[in-house]
């Protein structure tokens, strides 16, 4: 897969950002076809780091009721990246 496709967005929450202070983790949304070594290319690119280790899941489409019947929503793919001691990511 194209690096410049696999990262989406970094997810920024409570729980991320207390991953990023203590263990050195960042959360990112990828591209639900992405694999873990398009995943860790993508970081070393794009933020020039080294990653260490590269966990995903993938969060399943919650079903929404609307005025038509019901809709499901698109299936997600997360990636918690794990990087080197020392290197660092500035997402803000």
């Amino acid at each position: 897969m194209d690096p410049v496709y696999v990262l989406k967005k970094p997810l920024l929450t409570e729980k991320s950002t207390a991953a990023q202070e203590h263990a050195n983790v960042y959360h990112f949304e990828v591209d639900r076809r992405a694999t873990k070594p398009d995943i860790k290319a993508a970081v070393e690119g794009a933020f020039d780091v080294t990653v260490e280790k590269v966990n995903t899941t993938t969060r399943k489409g919650r079903i929404k009721r609307t005025r038509f019947g019901y809709v499901q929503e698109a299936k997600t793919k997360k990636a918690m990246v794990t990087l080197k001691d020392g290197d660092a990511i500035e997402l803000i």
